[in-house]
């Protein structure tokens, strides 16, 4: 299992210089590898799936591959990049959307959220006239086989919900948790659905002090992530959705304090390859 990190930013993405080493791009995370090996699994649409999309135009996919895109919610940090997903244009590309969890969008909102930010007041080319081939997927239970494995979906707290998920592939574990807020308390189910994974990959956007005045904003502070781990025996632990107020600079601190607490931490940079 081959996890690339391709956004890593949150609410917004951001340029400017001294923002570079841990990125600008809103959140994007793509899984390859496994024993059918050509398929890719993409979490999220924020502006980092542009780069995920350059790399992938040239990239034949045998009959039966494709690009699965899936999403934790729909806020427009998690969808903003889509249009600019070059796949997208390519005729030869088949590309699968699908949403999981028993309150999930139906079948025509589905689509509608993504073809609503490419009207024309907004953008030159309407979702059906883009040119791959795509097919639009709703689950309405909490676990699908996936392409040889297992994927299962946890609904945890954010404004207007969010979904975690837990893939399960070639005797490894795999956990996606952004956009989460815990609470006063830990999100005990948050624990359990996270439970011996391999590696975890979870919202990290404020410090403990920033969360103390940021509640009901939808986010976790590092503290949190880390307790998580240690409670739910993770092997390593990535740290993501860094505000965009955070520089490279008060990122490294924050990683350093991390790993103070919990060794196998890190805080996840753009274009970063992780095996698992």
């Amino acid at each position: 299992m081959i996890i690339t990190f391709y956004g890593t930013r949150g609410s917004t993405p951001v340029c400017e210089s001294g923002f570079q080493e841990f990125g600008g791009n809103t959140t994007c995370v793509a899984v390859s590898g496994g024993e059918k090996g050509e398929s890719i699994l993409v979490f999220d649409a924020g502006t980092g799936i542009r780069s995920l999309g350059k790399k992938l135009i040239s990239k034949k996919f045998s009959p039966g591959n494709k690009i699965y895109l899936t999403f934790s919610h729909f806020h427009w940090d998690h969808i903003q990049g889509f249009p600019f997903f070059a796949p997208a244009y390519d005729t030869s590309k088949e590309i699968e959307f699908f949403i999981i969890g028993h309150d999930a969008l139906d079948l025509h909102d589905f689509k509608e959220v993504l073809a609503r930010q490419m009207e024309s007041t907004y953008f030159p080319i309407n979702i059906d006239d883009m040119g791959a081939n795509f097919t639009f997927t709703v689950n309405k239970g909490n676990k699908v086989t996936f392409d040889g494995g297992q994927i299962t979906v946890n609904k945890h707290t954010h404004p207007g919900g969010a979904y975690g998920y837990r893939l399960e592939a070639d005797k490894k574990v795999l956990v996606y948790c952004t956009d989460i807020e815990h609470g006063e308390s830990l999100d005990q189910k948050v624990i359990e659905f996270c439970k011996n994974a391999d590696l975890l990959i979870h919202d990290a956007q404020y410090t403990p002090e920033e969360l103390l005045n940021r509640r009901g904003w939808g986010h976790s502070s590092w503290e949190q992530a880390i307790e998580v781990a240690k409670r739910a025996n993770i092997k390593q632990l990535y740290l993501t959705h860094h505000d965009p107020d955070h520089d490279d600079e008060f990122l490294l601190k924050m990683e350093q304090d991390c790993q103070k607490v919990f060794p196998n931490c890190f805080l996840a940079r753009e274009g970063q390859v992780v095996t698992v």
